[in-house]
C-alpha cells in the first residue's frame, strides 16, 4: 500500500515536462506518510509517475513504478490485487517480482481496460507508455482514494487532496469508483455495483428463499473475503471495538491464523466505555494479544486538527468516529502495518438506527445510497487515519462477492421497523450466520456508533463551545464552504479551511444527512 502521483502533459515539451516533474515530486513529498518505507518516480515519456511504499507484499521486490517485461509500460500503482495469484496463471507470461500490483501491467498488456474488472481487491493506479498511452483507475467501492485535476493541458492525480498545489485545488475533483480514464477515450465505468456486482452479464441471481441458504452464503462468503485479506509478507491485525462487525471478523481472523500465530487486536475509548469493555470481553474468549488505547478529554481535543487534516473532511459524524480511529491507528502502528476492520457491514445488511422508519423500497435504495457513498465517507475515513500512521486497512465485508451475496438478501428480512413495543434486531441473519463464533451478549449486543460507544461523542459535547466560542456561529460562513449546521461542524469547518483552502466542497466531500 501506498500514496501515488502522476502528472501527465497532453502538449509536452521539454520546458513543460521540467515543470511537470517539479510538481510531481512536490506532490510526491506530501504523500511520504503513506508510504514510509520508501519512494520512487520514474520519468515515461510524457507522464511523469511518482510513488511512496508501505512494504507488505514482496518486501524485497515490490519497489514502484513497475516496468512491464512486455513492453514499456510503467505503473504506480496503491493496491492490493488479492487475486494476482490466479490472474498470473490465467495471463501467463513473465512475471519479474512477486508483487500483486505487477499484475496490474499484464493485464492491461494483455486485456486492455477491458481487464480491469478482472481484478478483485483495493487499488487507485495509474500506467504510462512513452508514447503518452496511459490508464487511471480506481477500485469499484473507492476503498482506495484518488483525486485529480485537470489544468492547462495537464492531468494530476494523487492519493490525497493535500498532495495537489494549493494554486489548483479549485480545480480537483474526486476520480470517480469503478472508472477508469485514457486520454483518448476519456472517463467510463467499468463496473455497476447496483445491478451486477460481480459483472457476469445476465440476469440477476434470485433472492434467497430460506434463511438457512442466506446465512450460509453470508458465512462462507465473509470468511473467503478475510482469507483473501490475509494476503500479506507481515502479520495482520484487527480493530476490535466490541460491537458486531469488527468482532465477527475477529473471530474468523483467529479461526484461519496459523497454529502458534499470534493475532494481535486494538481497540480505543475512554476511560469506562462500553467498546472498551466489549473489546476485552471479545479478545479474551477468541484468545487474542489485546492493545487497548484510553483516552482523556484533553487528548481528543489535542487530537482534533492532526484528525481533521488526516481525513480531510469536517463531516461532523465522521470526525467523532475519526478520533477513535485515528488513536487507534497510531497505536497499531507501532505493532503492525495491516489491520481488518468492519467497515460496510452496516450498508449491506440495515444496521443504521435511522432505516428503522423505512419500508420495504425506501429501504432498498437508501442501502444502495449508502454504497455509493461509502467512498467519500466511512472508507475515507477508514483509509486516511490509518494512512496517516503507514498503517493499512483492509474491509472485509466490502468484497464484490458480499455484496452480490447482501443484494440476494430479500429486504423484508432486512427491514428494523418499530411495532410500537419492540424494535426489530438490526443485522440479524448476519448475527444468525455467525451463531457460536462470539459470546452470545456480544453477538446480539445493539448497535452504538463508534464515535457513541468509545466514549468520543460526548466529548466532543462537552467541548463543542470550545472549538467556536462565537455566540452567533449560524452567521458565521467559510468561503468555498457549505453553510455549517453546527457549532461543532464550523469547528472543523475552520480547521479545513486553513489546511485545504480553496478546494470546492461539492467536488470533492461527502456529506451525511445530518451534522
Amino acid at each position: 500500500m501506498c500514496g501515488i502521483a502522476a502528472v501527465h502533459d497532453l502538449r509536452p515539451d521539454h520546458d513543460r515536462l521540467r515543470a511537470g516533474a517539479r510538481i510531481g515530486e512536490d506532490m510526491l513529498t506530501r504523500l511520504h506518510h503513506r508510504g514510509p518505507d520508501g519512494s520512487g518516480t520514474r520519468q515515461v515519456g510524457p507522464t511523469w509517475l511518482g510513488h511512496t511504499r508501505l512494504s507488505i507484499v514482496d518486501l524485497d521486490g515490490g519497489e514502484q513504478p513497475l516496468h512491464s517485461p512486455h513492453g514499456d509500460r510503467w505503473v504506480v500503482a496503491n493496491s492490493e490485487i488479492y487475486n494476482h495469484g490466479s490472474l498470473r496463471v490465467e495471463l501467463g507470461g513473465t512475471f519479474v517480482t512477486d508483487s500483486d500490483s505487477e499484475v496490474v501491467l499484464h493485464v492491461i498488456d494483455r486485456r486492455g481496460t477491458d481487464g480491469i474488472h478482472d481484478m478483485r481487491g483495493m487499488y487507485a493506479f495509474c500506467t504510462a507508455t512513452r508514447d503518452g498511452d496511459v490508464v487511471l483507475a480506481r477500485d469499484p467501492l473507492g476503498v482506495k482514494p484518488l483525486y485529480w485535476a485537470r489544468h492547462d493541458d495537464r492531468v494530476l492525480a494523487a492519493s490525497e487532496l493535500a498532495a495537489f498545489p494549493a494554486e489548483l485545488r479549485a480545480q480537483v475533483e474526486e476520480f470517480p469508483p469503478g472508472h477508469h480514464w485514457t486520454p483518448r477515450a476519456g472517463l467510463h465505468p467499468f463496473v455497476d455495483l447496483r445491478t451486477d456486482p460481480l459483472g457476469l452479464d445476465g440476469p440477476p441471481a434470485p433472492e434467497f428463499a430460506e434463511r438457512e441458504e442466506a446465512r450460509t452464503a453470508i458465512r462462507e462468503t465473509l470468511v473467503a473475503g478475510v482469507r483473501e485479506r490475509m494476503m500479506a509478507d507481515v502479520p495482520v491485525g484487527v480493530f476490535l471495538s466490541g460491537g458486531l462487525d469488527s468482532s465477527i471478523i475477529a473471530a474468523i481472523l483467529a479461526r484461519l491464523a496459523a497454529p502458534g500465530t499470534v493475532v494481535r487486536s486494538f481497540a480505543a475509548g475512554t476511560e469506562g466505555s462500553a467498546d472498551l469493555a466489549a473489546a476485552r470481553r471479545v479478545a479474551a474468549y477468541l484468545g487474542l494479544e489485546h492493545h487497548e488505547r484510553v483516552y482523556a478529554d484533553d487528548d481528543v481535543i489535542d487530537a482534533l486538527p492532526a484528525v481533521v487534516c488526516a481525513t480531510e473532511s469536517y463531516e461532523p459524524s465522521l470526525v467523532r468516529s475519526a478520533v477513535p480511529n485515528y488513536l487507534l491507528a497510531e497505536l497499531a502502528a507501532r505493532h503492525l502495518k495491516v489491520v481488518l476492520t468492519g467497515e460496510g457491514a452496516d450498508e449491506l445488511f440495515a444496521g443504521y438506527h435511522h432505516l428503522r422508519s423505512l419500508d420495504v423500497a425506501a429501504l432498498r435504495d437508501a442501502l444502495a445510497d449508502g454504497v455509493d457513498a461509502l467512498h467519500h465517507l466511512n472508507l475515507q475515513r477508514c483509509d486516511r487515519v490509518t494512512m496517516a500512521h503507514g498503517l493499512e486497512a483492509r474491509v472485509p465485508f466490502l468484497s464484490r462477492d458480499m455484496l452480490a451475496v447482501a443484494q440476494r438478501i430479500p429486504m423484508e428480512w432486512k427491514l428494523l421497523g418499530d411495532d410500537g413495543h419492540e424494535q426489530a434486531q438490526e443485522k440479524a441473519l448476519l448475527r444468525e450466520a455467525f451463531e457460536g463464533w462470539l459470546p452470545g451478549d456480544i453477538l446480539w449486543r445493539r448497535k452504538e456508533q463508534f464515535g457513541d460507544g468509545s466514549g468520543t461523542a460526548d466529548v466532543m459535547a462537552r467541548q463543542a463551545a470550545r472549538l467556536v466560542p462565537d455566540q452567533a456561529w449560524e452567521d458565521i460562513g467559510m468561503p468555498g464552504l457549505p453553510p455549517a449546521r453546527s457549532r461543532e461542524e464550523l469547528g472543523y469547518q475552520r480547521i479545513f479551511a486553513e489546511h485545504l483552502g480553496g478546494i470546492r466542497a461539492e467536488q470533492v466531500l461527502g456529506r451525511f444527512a445530518t451534522a
